[in-house]
């Protein structure tokens, strides 16, 4: 009965929903295609074989390795990825190319997610991190698709979102096959909304089996060659409300490094142009990456508005900040920088890595700053201080290292169900 009412209401705010991506087409054009996948109609769909969700980039850059492992280990099992959004789509397109299928997931409505399953035929639905739906959960065991929460991590924060619906997700929970969870503590929330505990394992983080590809690190090379001797680092991810005290943060940084450069890379691709005009109205000289130009000595930022690059921009930087943090969004993926041997920055609000980040802050690898001045008080002491800068890198690295092995446990799982 709750899931008929979700059901309801959500075909009842269907024309505000509609409105909404209206207005995100407005500011990002992207949005203004392929409105039909929206509604299970179209897209590249692969059937019969596995089916993973990625709802955004994060997600579907996370679940790369194991769709390369699935793809290697399974030849015979076609491939179709979905997930939620153009960045999201753009993404999966860069790293597989024609070699998995594509689509947009539909809304959450008993119908669309029947259609799309029907004509999908998966062997196995693994949805990445927590992107959960209750009609998409109910639809594939109606069908009798097993379901694999891949990566699986759940907040306290959003523990208690969840909580405030129990009714209508604990039989959602109920019905996982499998939650392949990332810690201890999340898979106790899990177990609270209703997990079975057969179903779940703790596996830790695939995210900590992070690779750096070699052809990324000598393209990186090959830019910091162009730029001199000149100290970098880098903001990446970052939200609204928090380019600001970065960018002051930079400006001070110059009084005492003035051939520092900044590499900053916004979240959202639809900041792009306003993070450009924020820049330029504080005084400091630009480049873009999407214009083709690199840095020049002249040059104080460089702004990577480009998709897909994050991991090469990492590792052309000394130290890193990573976004989300400052403002109550979470946090972002640290360890992408730790495992290039990046010392890193955060703000206070980690609650989406909160283990990862504890790990990291305890073996002397990550720093909590609250505002532009402890950030800038902290890259400078990183800047003059090569030693402990490579230390605490060092110690990233080492962390990443000590908790690989997720992504074995994970795709011994999904062989097991398939």
């Amino acid at each position: 009965m709750p899931r008929f009412f979700y059901s309801l209401i959500f075909l009842l705010c269907l024309p505000l929903i509609l409105l909404r991506l209206l207005y995100r087409a407005w500011r990002a054009p992207a949005y203004a295609r392929r409105w039909a996948e929206r509604f299970a109609l179209g897209g590249d769909l692969r059937a019969g074989g596995i089916w993973v969700h990625a709802v955004s980039v994060g997600e579907s850059i996370a679940a790369a390795p194991m769709v390369r492992e699935l793809l290697a280990r399974h030849p015979e099992l076609p491939v179709t990825m979905t997930c939620m959004t153009p960045t999201g789509s753009e993404q999966i397109r860069k790293l597989f190319g024609d070699r998995v299928g594509h689509a947009y997931l539909p809304y959450d409505l008993p119908w669309l997610q029947r259609r799309l399953i029907r004509r999908l035929a998966p062997r196995v639905a693994i949805i990445m991190e927590t992107e959960l739906w209750p009609n998409l959960v109910a639809e594939c065991r109606r069908a009798g698709v097993p379901v694999v929460l891949a990566n699986a991590r759940l907040s306290e924060r959003s523990a208690r979102g969840y909580r405030r619906v129990l009714p209508l997700v604990r039989p959602m929970f109920a019905a996982l096959d499998w939650v392949a969870v990332q810690s201890a503590a999340e898979a106790q929330r899990f177990a609270a909304l209703g997990v079975r505990d057969t179903a779940m394992t703790v596996t830790g983080s695939i995210k900590f089996d992070l690779k750096p590809s070699p052809a990324v690190i000598e393209a990186a090379a090959q830019w910091r060659a162009g730029w001199g001797q000149r100290p970098v680092w880098i903001a990446a991810s970052t939200h609204a409300g928090e380019d600001e005290p970065v960018l002051q943060a930079h400006r001070q940084l110059l009084e005492r490094h003035p051939r520092a450069l900044l590499i900053l890379v916004p979240r959202h691709p639809e900041r792009f142009d306003g993070v450009a005009r924020l820049v330029q109205q504080s005084g400091l000289s630009l480049v873009r990456r999407s214009s083709g130009a690199q840095p020049g000595e002249a040059d104080q930022v460089f702004l990577g508005d480009s998709m897909g690059e994050l991991m090469q921009f990492y590792a052309c930087a000394d130290l890193a900040f990573v976004g989300g943090s400052l403002i109550p969004g979470g946090g972002h993926n640290y360890l992408e920088p730790a495992a290039l041997g990046l010392p890193v920055l955060s703000g206070p609000h980690r609650f989406n890595f909160a283990e990862i980040s504890q790990l990291l802050e305890q073996a002397g690898a990550l720093v909590e700053v609250a505002d532009a001045a402890a950030m800038v008080a902290q890259v400078q002491a990183w800047l003059d201080d090569e030693v402990a800068r490579e230390r605490a890198g060092e110690a990233g690295r080492k962390v990443v290292e000590a908790n690989q092995g997720a992504l074995e446990q994970l795709l011994q799982g999904i062989t097991r169900l398939l």
